[in-house]
């Protein structure tokens, strides 16, 4: 069976038994993920959390921030995925499509990607917020390129 979150912060020493008690009571008043609370108290960095997601969905963990990514892969998906839903493609081979996405619990948004993607194998990674926000403002910009490009 998968081990929770917190189990795995704990034998990892990147949280408390205490600093992880905390968390969960406040957890049980907002409703929050947990992530998101270690996070917030200043007990885990963001990039610390989303090696231990990675690792707890087993799916990798990539910064993609002034990383090349080929933007026109962009243009298969819809825009209401890659803007509203956070999930953009960052690489493609002839079997498979990987996309990166800042929440492995998004089960709607990896369905719909692979969807999209059929008959490839959909692998998605986990990267950011801050990573996806990049991307994206890379890609409306590549966008607007290619739409000026047109008109010309």
């Amino acid at each position: 069976m998968a081990k929770f979150i917190g189990e795995i912060l704990v034998e990892k020493n990147l949280v408390t038994e205490e600093q992880l008690q905390t968390a969960l009571s406040e957890q049980q008043q907002t409703k929050e993920f947990l992530g998101t609370i270690l996070v917030r108290r200043s007990f885990i960095s963001e990039e610390d959390l989303l090696k231990v997601l990675s690792e707890q969905f087993d799916m990798p963990y990539r910064v993609l921030k002034n990383k090349y990514l080929d933007l026109a892969l962009g243009k298969q998906f819809s825009s209401s995925l890659i803007f509203d839903h956070k999930c953009f493609p960052v690489e493609q081979n002839e079997e498979s499509v990987t996309v990166a996405v800042i929440d492995p619990l998004d089960v709607v948004t990896i369905s719909e990607a692979e969807r999209k993607v059929f008959p490839r194998k959909l692998k998605a990674l986990l990267t950011s917020p801050e990573d996806m926000d990049d991307v994206l403002k890379r890609y409306r910009q590549y966008m607007v390129r290619e739409l000026t490009d047109k008109t010309k």
